[in-house]
């Protein structure tokens, strides 16, 4: 009895202390978004109080009362308009680190479902939603705002008006340029914490930078006309003055600034990547000459990004250190090849995540993204990506790889690979979703294929997954079915009878064939494996460090900066005096910050690779013994249970009807919908979303069915 007694109150102890941990996660959780808000909401009115005339006058009394202390105005600059972003971005990591621990409740509803389903759909500007329309409007009622508070008080002269026009096109130009490298960072990304991937993040970047490009080029072509208006072009095109705007490095930052805009154009960006990627590295020509034209003032309101994204590719180079190596790779019919590459077993990543890739025989510079096709949770030594030829560096790795099965070797030469990730949500977003829609075109397959062995794991364990998936692959070719073997002997484990897994295949460009799903996957067979050398490398993929590091990372870098920052400027700015009217050259103060900047980097870098090095050390190296798990004796055991699934030939899937029946089907209320593929195929099934979809009345009109969409698509 007192042993009932004492496992009773055992019980109640421990149920008390869970509840305790579970309330001071939710404390914690609320204190840090509290703390990210009031971050984010005084960065913003710094932005909206920086035209005013009252912000100008208290910012000059500011400065002034710091000239004379250690910090100088410098330290006030960088704390007040560089830090607050900073600090957003290490708060930040410690509430993603939080955020991934935390239990995940499939029964948990999103409440921005109706504000992140598409709005707007559009061939030039892709799939809005409500949030992106309410963000841009907001943006570019910012800029209206901060050029009319500028312009407002000008005007004597007609040509004073229109310089000042352009003086103020290119503070538009400034505020853009704060704000675009933020869509790019990768490890330290602030859209992370809005659920934005960086996937789909990249577009704002292209449309911040067409914007600043825009507003700079207006402020080049006015100043310009200014001066052949009053036919002072040679002469102040050329200058380099001692103080104030330096013209020669503002012109140098705007051709750059063009050169980098134009590469990037569609045209060029898709049929000559090379000279995009190549290009686009320009960016350091453009941001030293950008801070020699506007001064460290102006320069410290855009810091902040340039900041996180040089930290950001500090640890993403130091990441891809070690390179490791391909272990097999697999050969598909259509010039469609898998790499198998080996990974650090306490390395996990959600479904849908993407990794760089570097290989050095290739290129030594180009990095390309894949996404991930398999699962941390079945494959815990490896992971694998699938790759389609459609560029000069896939068709380089394909050939080399095609060339080798020619050959009597069994086994191909090491090819070392340097890797960066994987990157992907915190959490498994779909998994809060009665039923989930999955929808791939081509190649736009692979994030699927990761979700699918995620969900056989998982069900296999007993754990939630959405009643209902259902898989759309709409290809070109019959023979590309075969990229489903990876998934199909997980799939098929689980009886065709439960309906809760569905494969629809639509074949475009082929016409009626008596072949079944069973018929052509059996093409699987024909798949060819080459097993690769791996004496060159003895690391695996060890990923990137974990979020509270990277916070900790940041937070010394900042230091450093701040602390060289303000011992240059007290030992090579002399203090003013109040009456001299000397100026200190500004180029002087720019070199300063620069030199601050490359030391605090060096620093955090030499921290980094040591720590780097430690964590290393302490991991087992690469066993030769990794390779695939023979899934082809899988498939064929298993592949008879496709007879249940259906194969359409010589047209597209009609996807309002295809809705319909798969709301008639599950009754669910809230359905998930991801897309991965072409574009034109991310719109359509867009455009079914945007009135959130309802599907058949069956009775209880609580019972129709409602689709949240999801675009997994990603092409630079």
């Amino acid at each position: 009895m007192e042993k009932f007694f004492c496992l009773v109150t055992l019980s109640k102890f421990c149920f008390s202390e869970r509840v305790a941990v579970e309330n001071m996660a939710k404390a914690t959780f609320i204190a840090l978004r509290v703390l990210m808000m009031l971050l984010c909401v005084g960065w913003i009115s710094l932005w909206l109080l920086k035209p005013t005339e009252f912000w100008t006058e208290k910012w000059r009394e500011a400065e002034d009362s710091t000239r004379d202390t250690i910090f100088r105005y410098n330290g006030l600059d960088f704390a007040v308009y560089t830090f607050p972003v900073i600090a957003l971005a290490i708060i930040g990591c410690f509430y993603l680190d939080l955020q991934q621990k935390e239990t995940r409740n499939r029964q948990t509803r999103s409440s921005k479902c109706t504000l992140t389903n598409p709005l707007i759909v559009n061939k030039f500007v892709g799939v809005l939603s409500l949030v992106e329309i309410l963000v841009l409007s907001l943006f570019i009622l910012f800029l209206a705002w901060t050029f009319y508070a500028h312009i407002s008080e000008d005007f004597k002269k007609w040509q004073l008006k229109v310089l000042k026009v352009g003086t103020r096109c290119g503070l538009l130009a400034e505020a853009c340029l704060a704000l675009l490298l933020f869509p790019i960072l990768r490890g330290m990304s602030l859209f992370r914490l809005l659920g934005v991937q960086f996937e789909a993040s990249v577009r704002y970047h292209i449309w911040l930078g067409t914007a600043m490009i825009l507003f700079a080029t207006l402020h080049g072509l006015i100043t310009f006309f200014i001066w052949g208006v009053k036919i002072q072009i040679k002469d102040e095109m050329w200058l380099w003055q001692k103080t104030g705007r330096i013209y020669l490095a503002g012109e140098i930052a705007l051709i750059t600034g063009l050169v980098i805009w134009i590469s990037s154009l569609p045209q060029i960006r898709r049929k000559k990547f090379e000279i995009f990627y190549y290009t686009h590295h320009l960016y350091i020509v453009f941001l030293v000459f950008f801070l020699f034209h506007v001064g460290d003032r102006h320069f410290y309101m855009i810091f902040s990004g340039i900041f996180l994204f040089a930290l950001d590719k500090l640890l993403r180079v130091i990441q891809s250190r070690p390179e490791t190596c391909i272990v097999s790779a697999r050969v598909f019919p259509s010039k469609v090849i898998e790499l198998i590459l080996p990974k650090d077993p306490q390395l996990e990543y959600n479904p849908t995540s993407i990794i760089f890739m570097k290989i050095p025989s290739i290129s030594k510079l180009q990095w390309h993204s894949f996404s991930i096709a398999s699962s941390s949770v079945v494959d815990d030594r490896s992971m694998s990506v699938i790759i389609k030829c459609e560029g000069w560096w896939t068709c380089s790795l394909y050939n080399i790889i095609h060339a080798e099965l020619d050959s009597e070797s069994k086994r191909m030469k090491c090819m070392p690979v340097a890797v960066e990730g994987p990157y992907g949500p915190a959490s498994m977003d779909f998994l809060s979703y009665d039923s989930v829609l999955l929808i791939g075109g081509g190649i736009g397959i692979t994030p699927f294929l990761s979700i699918l062995q995620e969900a056989a794991s998982q069900n296999s364990k007993g754990t939630r997954f959405p009643s209902r998936i259902q898989l759309v692959y709409v290809t070109k070719k019959s023979q590309d079915i075969s990229l489903l073997g990876p998934v199909s002997a997980f799939i098929l484990k689980q009886s065709a009878a439960q309906k809760d897994f569905k494969l629809q295949v639509f074949v475009t460009q082929e016409l009626q064939s008596a072949a079944t799903v069973r018929n052509l996957l059996n093409e699987f067979s024909q798949v060819q494996t080459i097993h690769f050398d791996t004496k060159c490398s003895n690391h695996v993929t060890y990923g990137p460090e974990s979020l509270c590091w990277i916070a900790a990372f940041a937070g010394l870098s900042s230091f450093v900066f701040f602390v060289f920052l303000c011992i240059f400027n007290h030992a090579f700015i002399p203090s003013r005096k109040k009456d001299s009217k000397e100026k200190t050259p500004s180029s002087l103060s720019d070199f300063l910050l620069i030199c601050a900047f490359v030391i605090a980097i060096l620093c955090s870098t030499a921290v980094a690779i040591i720590l780097r090095w430690k964590r290393i050390k302490n991991i087992n190296p690469l066993e030769s013994q990794i390779q695939h798990k023979g899934k082809e004796a899988q498939i064929a055991q298993s592949v008879g249970a496709l007879e249940e699934h259906e194969i359409h030939y010589g047209g597209r899937p009609n996807f309002q009807d295809l809705f319909h029946k798969f709301a008639t089907e599950t009754g669910g209320q809230n359905v998930g919908v991801l897309v991965s593929g072409p574009e034109s195929m991310k719109e359509s099934v867009a455009c079914l979303c945007r009135t959130n979809f309802r599907g058949c009345n069956m009775g209880d009109p609580e019972k129709r069915a409602s689709f949240t969409f999801h675009s997994l698509s990603f092409t630079l």
